[in-house]
């Protein structure tokens, strides 16, 4: 039987509405979390998360 957890929020730790097993893979994936009304990208591979983390936009002078 494969084991499952659930996706927890990288900013505030509490549970999301996803459940992953441990041959999930997701690349880019945008993870809302009902708790703390925040969106953030993230990559998993086998329960390792990573936040992937957007460059600020820069204003461009001329």
């Amino acid at each position: 039987m494969q084991k499952e957890e659930w996706l927890l929020c990288p900013i505030c730790g509490n549970k999301t509405r996803l459940k992953i097993r441990e041959d999930t893979e997701l690349k880019n994936f945008p993870l809302f979390c009902p708790k703390c009304k925040q969106e953030v990208l993230i990559s998993i591979k086998q329960f390792n998360m990573s936040v992937i983390k957007e460059p600020d936009a820069q204003t461009q002078s001329r």
